[in-house]
């Protein structure tokens, strides 16, 4: 059975978004995508996005980091207007850490030289570079692992190697796409526990974008379903599930997360 979050937090009805969407369109060879959209992502919220295939999740990401342009609205990220601001800057101005559905590490490299590549990308100091990568090795529990390709890892073990990849410059803001995907029920549950533990250890404002509805509910604060390139429902995940315009345009009437 998947991991029920034993906690919701509260305090992002009323504290300030650490990323705010106004009044965004975007249109893709004159297809629109994203219809007007308003979205406030809240400091240390663990926010779910689902929707079908095509609706706009994977956009909002490319907004936030910058990968896209919105042909309308403005982009804010903890208080500044980021609209015009380039990728690179977005990464290091405002700690975006980003978790792709595919790639995100290099194959032939072992799983020890993946860690220290992006440390020393965003660490200068030796000392400091070693302290990180060591504790992200005892925090994933990484030490039997070291010495192997990641071409060699299994599914579980590439996506927790990514998350670990994207915590070295101690994000703000962590962006996971589809990390449930094509992931065993017990590799699916350590990933949910990993992520409950970022937010209530480090205070990181996580958004998680999947098509398992289960599992992704199972472990967010609030969740938001998109349908046409608008919020159709946000809320609690029992709210969205039972919100009826959620229910006609994504879950049907039978789903749960019990």
């Amino acid at each position: 059975m998947a991991l029920i979050k034993k906690f919701r937090i509260q305090s992002y009805k009323t504290s300030l978004p650490i990323v705010e969407l106004k009044n965004i369109s975007v249109f893709y060879n004159k297809r629109q995508i994203i219809d007007n959209l308003n979205l406030k992502i809240n400091k240390q919220e663990i926010l779910g996005m689902l929707g079908p295939n095509g609706v706009g999740k994977s956009t909002i990401f490319n907004l936030i980091t910058g990968l896209k342009d919105p042909n309308y609205g403005e982009i804010y990220i903890d208080g500044t207007k980021s609209t015009k601001l380039p990728i690179n800057e977005r990464f290091t101005k405002f700690k975006l850490g980003l978790v792709p559905q595919y790639g995100g590490l290099i194959h032939d490299l072992t799983l020890n030289d993946n860690l220290n590549l992006v440390s020393e990308i965003h660490i200068k100091d030796k000392e400091l570079r070693e302290h990180k990568v060591n504790k992200l090795i005892s925090q994933f529990e990484f030490e039997s692992l070291l010495k192997i390709k990641s071409k060699n890892l299994s599914g579980g073990q590439k996506k927790k190697l990514v998350i670990a990849m994207a915590l070295i410059n101690d994000p703000k803001i962590l962006l996971l796409d589809e990390p449930f995907a094509a992931l065993d029920i017990l590799t699916i549950k350590m990933l949910q526990e990993i992520i409950l533990n970022l937010q209530s250890s480090q205070e990181i404002s996580i958004v998680v974008c999947d098509h398992q509805a289960r599992d992704l509910l199972n472990c967010v604060d609030r969740a938001i379903i998109l349908s046409n390139g608008k919020v159709i429902a946000s809320g609690s995940p029992n709210e969205v599930i039972s919100n009826k315009d959620a229910k006609t345009m994504y879950f049907g009437d039978e789903f749960n997360i019990s």
